[in-house]
Formats: C-alpha cells, structure tokens, sequence
C-alpha cells in the first residue's frame, strides 16, 4: 500500500498558519482528520520548524 501523498498532506493541513511548529502540524491534522501513517509521518519529523507548507512536503516526501 502506498504512503500518504501531497494531495492528502495539503488537505490534512488545511488553514495552517505559518511558520510553525511540529506539534501544531500534527494537531492540525488531526483536526481535519488525516490518515493515521500521515499523522505518524509529520509526528516522526526531525524537523521541529516549518516557514511553509512547501518546506513541509520536502520533509515529509524525502528520501
């Protein structure tokens, strides 16, 4: 089965504020009811700051 992909990462951070947090990410969404593996993803991050969405979907989608 395939990951989460960009479309569903868009819509599970839907109205996101930027910059911010890990934590927020991830509680965002939540609230808009991601896919459990995308919220496990954004929880797994290193990263702990994002200044966009686009620098979001770079640690989520590499390697």
């Amino acid at each position: 089965m395939a990951g989460p992909n960009p479309i569903e990462l868009q819509k599970a951070l839907s109205g996101m504020d930027y910059p911010t947090d890990k934590k927020s990410l991830v509680e965002r969404a939540r609230s808009n009811h991601a896919d459990g593996k995308l919220v496990e993803k954004l929880e797994s991050l290193r990263q702990d700051s994002f200044d966009g969405p686009n620098e979001v979907q770079k640690a989520v989608f590499k390697g």
